[in-house]
């Protein structure tokens, strides 16, 4: 098939090169004889040939030459962007790892006319190598995250198939394989929310609301946590009304209370202080436990970040909460900061805007 086409390409260009030749014969026929004529000299009919086929060479030769040299020029445009068009190629198969130091080699001392386009491709191919990276790692971090539970819920579940188990035992493992399953329950619904949050549409219905009884609420349906250590809640809550989503507002204060009651021992104090003015309002939660060092607080609000168990607050979870609360306060055009020390407590300060 590829010999045949070969031929035909052969035999389409000898005859393109062949009516070229009559076109530019014929063109020096037409030339010589007007200009012979005009002019009013005779010659012998040789003489007039061999001008007539000189003029038709000049101009087959002048044809052939600009023909070529817009070949030429044809590829030099394709060597000239052929780096660009082999990175998109890289970029389309996944790698983004993409060398475009030839334009920069070739004008070294000035600013090359693709820089600006160059540049860009580079940028692009780094900002899509970082999101590549992103999700594998959090591919990473799910598979892990699920299959710690898994492995103990098949662990514990042979384990029960012994029938010389004491009763004990047997009430002991069931309490942690149920343990386990509302684990895997809680990193789904996390998920879930996650993915929720980061859609294209997001649930989000904002309405003006009292701030400070959300507030007591949450802290009033955490009383059994916050209680069975003996931790005194020092609360501070004057009126405040805000526009926001309520519902998903639940949630932040749900996991920074909780992790406050969490990692705060027992006889110890959490407060709570609302402070506001005309555009924003503040909360601040505040505890005397374990606290983080510099290096934590950097990356508390990751995904799956863990550290240390014995200085890590999130330790004991999926490590995707404190992720949530950010994504939240974002949606509402707010902030959130933390404050730590290793032993002296930690501080969360979350700023909205108090209206729409």
């Amino acid at each position: 098939m590829r010999r045949g086409n070969n031929i035909v390409k052969r035999i389409v260009w000898a005859l393109a090169v062949l009516t070229l030749l009559c076109l530019c014969w014929s063109f020096a026929y037409l030339i010589t004889t007007w200009c012979f004529h005009h002019i009013g000299i005779h010659v012998s009919g040789l003489l007039k040939q061999l001008t007539i086929s000189l003029i038709g060479f000049i101009l087959f030769g002048f044809i052939m030459y600009g023909v070529s040299r817009i070949g030429r020029f044809q590829e030099k445009q394709a060597e000239f962007f052929r780096p660009l068009i082999t990175a998109m190629e890289n970029m389309a198969q996944g790698n983004f790892n993409i060398d475009l130091s030839y334009y920069s080699e070739q004008n070294p001392s000035q600013e090359h006319p693709l820089g600006e386009i160059v540049e860009s491709i580079k940028h692009m191919a780094d900002e899509l190598r970082e999101m590549e990276q992103m999700r594998q790692e959090f591919i990473s971090n799910v598979s892990h995250e699920i299959q710690s539970p898994l492995t103990s819920i098949r662990g514990f579940a042979i384990a029960l198939q012994n029938n010389q188990l004491s009763k004990d035992e047997r009430s002991h493992y069931l309490q942690i394989i149920e343990t386990e399953t509302m684990r895997l329950s809680k990193l789904s619904e996390n998920l879930l929310k996650l993915t929720s949050l980061e859609s294209d549409h997001p649930p989000f219905e904002p309405k003006n609301y009292r701030l400070d009884q959300q507030l007591r609420r949450v802290i009033l349906a955490c009383e059994p946590q916050w209680t069975n250590k003996n931790i005194d809640m020092d609360v501070s809550l004057s009126k405040t009304i805000i526009n926001a989503d309520e519902e998903l507002m639940d949630q932040v204060w749900i996991n920074l209370i909780h992790n406050s009651i969490k990692f705060t021992p027992e006889d110890g104090t959490i407060s709570i202080l609302i402070n506001q003015d005309d555009e924003k309002v503040s909360v601040n939660i505040k505890d005397t436990g374990i606290g983080m060092a510099k290096e934590i607080q950097m990356h508390i609000f990751e995904r799956f970040y863990k550290a240390d168990q014995s200085r890590n607050r999130t330790s004991g979870g999926s490590g995707l909460g404190l992720s949530i609360v950010k994504k939240i306060i974002e949606m509402h055009h707010g902030t959130i900061q933390v404050a730590s020390e290793p032993g002296n407590g930690t501080e969360f300060t979350v700023t909205l805007p108090k209206h729409e």
